[in-house]
């Protein structure tokens, strides 16, 4: 598969919730090439590193990725900075990304910033596609009418109950699984909720996928900043996050915290 590195214009920008930036760039030769579940690691004026950001959207027929991304430092923030007509350096698409399974049900799960990953899976499978989404409050929901629109039926939890399913996303999951309809579970969130996914998976004997999240350097495979543990096997051994994954399967990782 191939990737690219060039300068491509934002054409659209907008504010999802406070701190929340969704930026779609013209880039038809990633776009052509990209798969929901990579990633792109991109420049950012005045830093050395690049900043990993999930694909949200791929759209061939324009020609344009589609990202969104939360400012949690400073790097994030300058990005934050940029406006449509300005360009993003672009180093991608990168890493392996989602195996979905044709013509069959299937369930995402995301939690906060995890949950654009998803959205490009809920576009391509439609109304085969069940999204159960969380986050911590009313005040940071977003891309919940994007999966609606994707005719995907969608569950939304808040932490505090404020809107939907007050509590954890495997609640609701528990629920689709019980039917047993599901041919595969995707999920990308904090850590604590990818182990409870694995879990309730395991013990409903479906298959899951996970998307990680880990500090990047290089994003090609490298640097190895971003080794995880992985078991394969039964043998432990060492992943790169950037080019083995994000994606892995459940049986794959070995997760702490």
């Amino acid at each position: 598969m191939s990737f690219f590195c060039g300068k491509y214009p934002i054409i659209e920008k907008h504010t999802l919730a406070k701190g929340i930036y969704s930026v779609i760039i013209d880039a038809p030769e990633l776009a052509d090439e990209a798969e929901a579940g990579q990633f792109a690691n991109i420049g950012v004026p005045g830093f050395t590193l690049r900043r990993p950001i999930s694909i949200c959207g791929i759209d061939r027929e324009r020609g344009t990725l589609r990202f969104v991304f939360e400012v949690r430092g400073k790097g994030t923030y300058a990005l934050a900075q940029l406006s449509e007509g300005d360009s993003l350096d672009v180093l991608g698409p990168l890493g392996r990304g989602f195996n979905i399974p044709e013509g069959k049900r299937i369930v995402v799960v995301g939690g906060g910033i995890g949950v654009p990953p998803l959205l490009e899976i809920s576009r391509e499978t439609s109304s085969l596609c069940t999204a159960i989404i969380g986050f911590r409050d009313y005040t940071k929901i977003i891309l919940e009418n994007e999966f609606k629109e994707n005719n995907s039926e969608t569950v939304l939890c808040t932490d505090d109950g404020s809107v939907g399913v007050h509590g954890v996303v495997t609640v609701p999951l528990e629920e689709v699984l019980k039917k047993g309809e599901t041919a595969a579970v995707m999920a990308c969130g904090p850590t604590p909720m990818l182990k409870a996914v694995i879990d309730m998976c395991g013990r409903y004997g479906v298959q899951c996928q996970v998307s990680l999240e880990q500090r990047m350097g290089c994003g090609v495979g490298a640097c190895v900043v971003c080794s995880c543990m992985t078991v394969k096997n039964g043998e432990e051994y060492y992943s790169r996050v950037c080019k083995d994954g994000p994606v892995f399967s459940a049986e794959e990782v070995k997760l702490n915290g």
